[in-house]
């Protein structure tokens, strides 16, 4: 099982989590002159995007995109890009460029080829990955019982971007979304799983010891994601 490093408080534990995250960026910089950061949406991530934003980087070759989003524009709340854009893309960070996950006018699955094909021209990797975990246990849009989940669990396809439909009989996802999959975790160069509170921390350690091909924290330890999980109880 992976290590799970505990801090004290919420404020030690966002703060660990931005630094690691913009010392990836800074080394991909430092070595390709480029980098490619990828987040989570939700209430857990925003301290840590607000303390990344503060980072001294040359936010002007980072590219910003998201793991995972709701098939939904920016004027939903439901979106995770219009989160990001509030809390990680402002002042210095805000000359990043962002690749959107989500196209208008498209239909989900047109949306995660255009997504793709972005993100395959940044480079084809993510630097800093910024993971959050469900309740249930899903990762990325990857939710257990979903019919993608073992296409978007399948490490032997390249890195690629795929529509979520959402759930049957009332299960999650509620909605459209579209996922990163398994591989470009594979090839990160460094991911950090940032969780919160006694319940996160039983879920992780119940589906760390799951089976891969239907578990995505169990798939993450199989196939050696680089992976830091970071926990605080503060929720």
């Amino acid at each position: 099982m992976a290590e799970i490093e505990t801090f004290p408080d919420a404020a030690a534990w966002a703060d660990a989590c931005a630094a690691r995250l913009g010392e990836t960026l800074s080394a991909a910089l430092t070595e390709t002159g480029k980098a490619v950061f990828a987040g989570s949406g939700g209430s857990t991530p925003s301290p840590i995007y607000t303390r990344l934003a503060r980072a001294p980087l040359d936010w002007s070759n980072v590219a910003v995109t998201l793991i995972d989003e709701r098939y939904v524009p920016e004027t939903s709340p439901e979106s995770n890009a219009a989160l990001l854009k509030r809390t990680l893309l402002t002042g210095a960070s805000a000359a990043a460029r962002f690749i959107p996950l989500y196209s208008p006018a498209v239909t989900v699955d047109r949306a995660a080829a255009f997504a793709a094909h972005a993100l395959a021209d940044a480079g084809g990797r993510l630097d800093a990955v910024l993971l959050g975990m469900g309740e249930d246990g899903h990762i990325c849009s990857m939710f257990p019982e979903s019919p993608t989940l073992k296409t978007l669990l399948s490490p032997g396809l390249k890195p690629t971007v795929l529509g979520v439909p959402p759930g049957r009989d009332g299960r999650a996802p509620s909605m459209e979304r579209l996922s990163i999959n398994l591989p470009y975790l594979i090839g990160a160069r460094r991911v950090v799983l940032a969780i919160t509170g006694a319940a996160k921390r039983a879920v992780f350690e119940r589906e760390a010891a799951g089976d891969p091909a239907t578990q995505p924290i169990a798939a993450l330890i199989a196939h050696k994601v680089p992976l830091e999980v970071v926990w605080t109880e503060a929720v």
